[in-house]
């Protein structure tokens, strides 16, 4: 697999800085997985600030460990979505209805608004979005406890 052509620093403000092979250097850009769910670490997009691809990275262990290390922190920085684990259980089976879940994160309520906040990514993977827009992940609907997935099946 081929390395990508570039270097990447922060400035002293904090920012990425791509710089190219030919010498040019691009302050701000922003790390952009292709598949965040399904396939984190295979191909990530290297985003100036308007928008348009600087480098395309085919995967992250391909990538010296210094250059690994910043994307991965300013992933972490801009990505959140916590994972539930188990969902103790709901306001009502209507909606909007309030949610206590469990996630990777901590116990937490979440607003469903309505079912369509639901969906089906592959699999058994589903990702749900809360009222405020917060995405939460459910990795395998199957593997929950049997009480969460009792609840959960009321709303799909």
């Amino acid at each position: 697999m081929q390395m990508p052509e570039f270097t990447l620093t922060r400035n002293a403000y904090g920012k990425l800085v791509l710089t190219t092979a030919d010498g040019v250097a691009h302050e701000g850009v922003v790390p952009v997985r292709a598949f965040p769910i399904s396939a984190a670490d295979d191909g990530l997009g290297m985003m100036s600030t308007d928008g348009h691809e600087l480098a395309w990275i085919p995967r992250l262990d391909v990538l010296p460990a210094p250059t690994r290390a910043l994307i991965e922190a300013e992933l972490a920085s801009r990505e959140f979505m916590p994972e539930i684990g188990s969902i103790v259980g709901v306001s009502t089976y209507a909606t909007p209805s309030v949610w206590t879940v469990k996630t990777d994160r901590g116990q937490t309520d979440l607003v469903l608004r309505g079912e369509e906040d639901i969906r089906r990514l592959t699999g058994n993977t589903l990702l749900i979005t809360d009222s405020h827009g917060i995405h939460y992940l459910i990795r395998d609907q199957f593997a929950l406890d049997k009480p969460s997935r009792k609840i959960l099946d009321r709303f799909l």
